[in-house]
């Protein structure tokens, strides 16, 4: 089982894969590398990582007060060492991106360029909220199966066959004898409402500083945390940047969808 060891000793899990352009893949909020198993397939021969974040997936549970962009961002660059690999491609999804734009601002050399999913320099306060109304709260769903349904039905921004739901339920939940329990620790809540009591930061220049390498955005069509206006202005800023809208998407974006595929495509074929 892959794993490395964290400058304070927490052992963290990835998975390294094929040979050729390395892509990291890094997940959304609450999520771990098991999202990018629907992409996966779709991509050209390259070498992908993917990074359970501490927390969350396979990784140590570390506390509420490690689970922050900038201690992630630390971790990342922690297994860009680990693997020996001077620089990376990065596809990240929300909180991933996030990252990704950290690292393209503070650590430019180690980043090849930067794919964003769903996610850019302003947050809507109604993605926030959905997120806050779930995060850490184990679900009242019993099994994958209702879970699959409440999926389903939860997230209105979608246009996906049931069976895309009980992918998701399998993948984001674990069954116990007492229902269904979560894949991350449920600290995480409590570091996600302390970062929301801080003022929002600037998060342009990290946009910008991103904007030098090769960049691509792929947003939902419906997406409550990415408003359409804010992709509007990024494009503005960024005017090289490749742009994608998925169509029946919300927040985020599975990544299969053909839209996302061609920005994919386009922005490894910038690499080459």
């Amino acid at each position: 089982m892959p794993r490395f060891t964290a400058a304070d000793g927490a052992s963290l899990f990835f998975t390294d894969e094929g040979h050729g352009i390395p892509l990291l893949c890094l997940a959304g909020l609450t999520r771990n590398g098991r999202d990018f198993d629907y992409v996966a397939p779709h991509l050209p021969p390259l070498r992908l990582i993917r990074l359970d974040y501490r927390g969350r997936g396979q990784s140590d549970w570390t506390g509420a007060e490690t689970y922050t962009i900038a201690q992630e961002s630390q971790d990342v660059l922690a297994l860009l060492d680990h693997l020996g690999l001077e620089s990376v491609a990065i596809l990240g999804t929300s909180r991933g991106g996030l990252i990704g734009m950290v690292l393209a601002a503070v650590a430019p050399d180690r980043v090849r360029g930067l794919i964003l999913n769903d996610v850019g320099p302003v947050i809507d306060p109604l993605g926030l909220a959905r997120i806050q109304g779930y995060i850490g709260q184990r679900p009242q769903a019993r099994s994958h199966a209702a879970m699959a349904v409440a999926l389903q039905h939860a997230m209105a921004g979608f246009d996906a066959p049931p069976s895309r739901w009980m992918e998701e339920a399998r993948k984001h939940y674990v069954q116990t004898d007492q229902g269904l329990d979560l894949t991350y620790d449920p600290a995480l809540r409590n570091a996600f409402l302390a970062a929301m009591a801080q003022p929002a930061a600037d998060l342009w220049p990290l946009f910008l500083a991103a904007a030098k390498k090769p960049l691509a955005l792929i947003r939902g069509a419906n997406s409550d945390l990415l408003t359409q206006a804010t992709a509007d202005e990024m494009a503005q800023r960024a005017p090289d940047m490749i742009l994608a809208e998925v169509p029946g998407r919300g927040h985020v974006p599975f990544l299969d969808e053909p839209e996302s595929l061609a920005a994919i495509h386009r922005f490894l074929g910038l690499l080459i």
